[in-house]
């Protein structure tokens, strides 16, 4: 299977299914002297976690990393980085009841149809199981983007269907598991993820990631644009179907005159561009969004075939998320931050003597 790698100075390529022994990933390009530990993948593989509340999937695997080379005496030795995480909690019996059947709205089909066969065992390498490296791979870009250049990266979850953030905080995301940025609406989220669980359906979410002290600079101006590779590392996230890049759609009923990021001296004026203009930052917040569709893996029957084409009655049992965008915001994250590592080692290599330049404008006023 091809296309399991992404980016250009920083590579990142991952491995494994859903439930196979292992899953692991090798990041090729992280310079080195950067401090690294298995201890400090902990917090955000937590964060993307199974069985972290009764709204996700119960699956609960130990998530422990096991760095295999590229790392020496504590600190990164400018060679691969292989990492590996071994699956404990596996439970393919689930899964074989469906074993020659397509699941409506799900990868089954178009899977069979590119390889003759499929692994049906959790969605095999279609799991977002797969995305655990991802997550893994962005603590390394996290760490190295704030070390060396005081960038951080954020998410949250902006939308749970129809429920949007009455109020934003963002001390109050980490305090629960919704990624929420209104503690106030932690009871209602919850009652609303209690009902739609109890009648078996799913439902879609939105997710917002934004990035803070971005230089201006990064980014190209035509194929390597930075938004461009910011979008396509989204969407390449399980159940992604939409990215937006600041204001996004919205600017469809915006004027130019409203638009426009007017700057001045004391900086600019606003930042619907989203922190990008001409596929290059700007140094303001680069603000990402993406929609995540609403898992076809539910109780409630669904019509399909199976693979001999006869109709079938499709019901997916076994441990599933309700919601998938409520695990997607580390990951969001994630994809984000290696963008972004991988577009600051490109400016370093192609621009790093041009040096600084004037003027420096704010981010904001």
């Amino acid at each position: 299977m091809s296309s399991n790698s992404f980016g250009k100075l920083l590579t990142v390529t991952t491995f494994g299914e859903s439930h196979g022994p292992a899953i692991g990933c090798v990041l090729d390009g992280c310079p080195p002297g950067l401090p690294l530990a298995p201890e400090d993948f902990r917090d955000d593989l937590e964060r993307r976690a199974t069985g972290r509340s009764r709204h996700t999937s119960q699956r609960r695997e130990t998530d422990e990393v096991e760095i295999l080379s590229g790392v020496y005496e504590g600190v990164t030795t400018g060679t691969p980085i292989a990492l590996l995480i071994r699956n404990t909690d596996q439970r393919s019996k689930d899964y074989a009841e469906i074993a020659e059947r397509f699941r409506p709205g799900h990868a089954d089909y178009t899977y069979w149809h590119k390889y003759g066969l499929r692994d049906p065992r959790g969605g095999g390498r279609s799991s977002a199981r797969e995305t655990t490296m991802r997550v893994a791979a962005g603590v390394i870009a996290k760490r190295w983007l704030a070390r060396v250049h005081g960038v951080r990266v954020r998410g949250w979850l902006a939308a749970l269907g129809p429920l949007t953030p009455a109020a934003f905080d963002w001390d109050a995301i980490q305090t629960n598991p919704f990624f929420w940025p209104d503690a106030g609406m932690v009871g209602e989220l919850e009652q609303f993820m209690d009902r739609l669980r109890k009648s078996g359906d799913s439902i879609g979410a939105r997710v917002n990631v934004l990035a803070d002290n971005v230089p201006p600079g990064w980014g190209e101006p035509i194929y390597g644009k930075l938004d461009g590779e910011l979008a396509a590392a989204l969407m390449s996230i399980n159940a992604v179907k939409g990215v937006e890049i600041g204001d996004g759609f919205a600017a469809v009923t915006q004027r130019g005159s409203e638009h426009r990021d007017e700057i001045t001296p004391q900086g600019f004026l606003s930042n619907h561009a989203g922190g990008i203009l001409g596929g290059i930052s700007t140094g303001q917040d680069v603000l990402a969004s993406i929609v995540l569709k609403p898992t076809s893996s539910i109780l409630i029957p669904g019509r399909s075939v199976n693979v001999r084409g006869e109709p079938v009655e499709v019901v997916t049992k076994g441990r599933h998320d309700p919601c998938v965008g409520i695990r997607a915001t580390p990951i969001a994250e994630a994809m984000v931050a290696l963008v972004l590592m991988d577009q600051a080692l490109r400016q370093r290599a192609q621009c790093g003597d041009v040096g600084p330049v004037t003027p420096r404008i704010p981010a904001k006023p």
